[in-house]
């Protein structure tokens, strides 16, 4: 009985660290498949986002005047085509125009009311802030009708400047909203120090507040850029005959006729807005504002 005993006695600790290991193994397999899972599900996202642009890019490259698909073959008949219609030149010369003037003006006033907002000790601020973000809350088919009919009223027509107001209002809570973030974490010592050591307003302004802000300006604008060149509701009532945006004038290609030359157009845009983003990257570096 003796040794029955202790050999019962010699194995019970380490029956005692196998039932404590087991929950430990179990908990390491649940983060091991859990980890599959949230790759899995961020990849079907990834696909699902990028899924639309792989069809405009087939569409575009397939020579049929249809989508195919599997693709019968590459052709850049559309791109030809696009880049030799003069309608579609000056849409995207116009554009182009456009988004520029919309981004100046919608980064200088944005970001002009955030630091007004975050630093004015205004009464009734988070009623101003929801009044200046309402534009995202609003369809734009209602933003342009009503900017229309402000411009019937006053009878100024459709001139370019209307449009271009008509885009900054759409944007300006872009640029408001991103500078509003890095304000936020702002530290106002760094201002007072400057401003100890004898530095006027001004030069603390553009020496020390605007770049620490950089990051939340240059995202705005950038924002401001991509939804002013890509905006439609309101360019379709605001444009005059003659100089349209190029989504208006796709539009009313579409009424006519569908082919690959949409898909080329479409392909511009997409390729417009990496280069923009890749421009600011490259002239003002914005990788070292991003953090990880």
């Amino acid at each position: 009985m003796r040794p029955t005993m202790q050999t019962t006695a010699s194995h019970s600790p380490s029956l005692a660290a196998a039932r404590q290991a087991a929950p430990a193994r179990t908990a390491g397999r649940v983060r091991h498949y859990g980890r599959y899972l949230y790759l899995a599900v961020n990849i079907a996202i990834l696909i699902f986002l990028l899924a639309p642009i792989a069809i405009v890019v087939v569409f575009a490259l397939n020579p049929t005047p249809f989508i195919q698909f599997p693709p019968v073959g590459v052709s850049l008949r559309w791109f030809e085509k696009f880049f030799a219609s003069r309608d579609f030149m000056h849409a995207l010369g116009f554009s182009l125009e456009v988004a520029v003037l919309t981004t100046i003006s919608a980064t200088i006033l944005g970001a002009s009311a955030a630091l007004a907002l975050a630093r004015g000790n205004l009464p009734g601020t988070r009623l101003i802030v929801a009044t200046m973000l309402s534009p995202l809350m609003l369809p734009a088919i209602l933003t342009g009708l009503a900017l229309f009919q402000t411009y019937v009223l006053l009878d100024v027509g459709r001139p370019t400047w209307g449009l271009v107001a008509g885009h900054t209002l759409v944007t300006l809570p872009y640029v408001v909203r991103t500078t509003l973030a890095v304000l936020h974490n702002f530290d106002l010592r760094l201002e007072e120090a400057a401003r100890n050591l004898g530095a006027s307003p001004l030069r603390t302004f553009f020496e020390v507040t605007l770049p620490l802000i950089k990051p939340g300006v240059l995202a705005g604008a950038i924002f401001a850029f991509i939804v002013s060149f890509d905006q439609f509701p309101v360019s379709l009532f605001l444009v005059s005959p003659g100089n349209e945006t190029l989504p208006v004038t796709l539009f009313n290609y579409l009424k006519f006729d569908l082919d690959g030359t949409i898909g080329a157009a479409s392909v511009v845009s997409i390729v417009l807005a990496f280069v923009v983003v890749i421009g600011l990257d490259r002239t003002v570096g914005l990788r070292s504002y991003v953090k990880l």
